[in-house]
């Protein structure tokens, strides 16, 4: 699935959010602008992964091998899950929470995949 140019604009300005704040020390914020830029770019598998790699990216600068483990497990299983149509939606991508759960969409992001033709199943 191709991303509408308003969800590709606001994985940009999320992960654009994540370097700022990362690279300010804010690590709680660089970590909430990557989840919401994870539950955007879930749809298409390329910005999906890509995500993932700025989480992996993350996860190593914090030293943090539980959270290096799991991105490098969620860059193995998605293209996995886009193939077989197993995304679960809404999940914001990082290793506290089980790759297989699915999570409530913010309001905004659900008018996104709306607009984009996204079938949450």
């Amino acid at each position: 699935m191709k991303l509408t140019s308003e969800m590709q604009n606001e994985i940009t300005n999320a992960l654009s959010r994540a370097a700022a704040s990362r690279a300010a020390g804010d690590i709680d914020a660089a970590w909430n602008a990557l989840q919401r830029a994870h539950v955007i770019s879930q749809p298409a598998l390329l910005p999906h992964l890509v995500v993932h790699r700025a989480m992996l990216s993350l996860a190593v600068a914090q030293r943090d091998g539980k959270e290096v483990s799991g991105q490098l497990l969620r860059l193995a299983l998605a293209p996995v899950g886009h193939m077989l149509g197993r995304t679960p939606w809404g999940n914001p991508g990082r290793s506290n929470v089980s790759k297989f759960a699915r999570a409530p969409l913010p309001d905004d992001v659900a008018r996104l995949y709306a607009q984009a033709g996204v079938e949450v199943k």
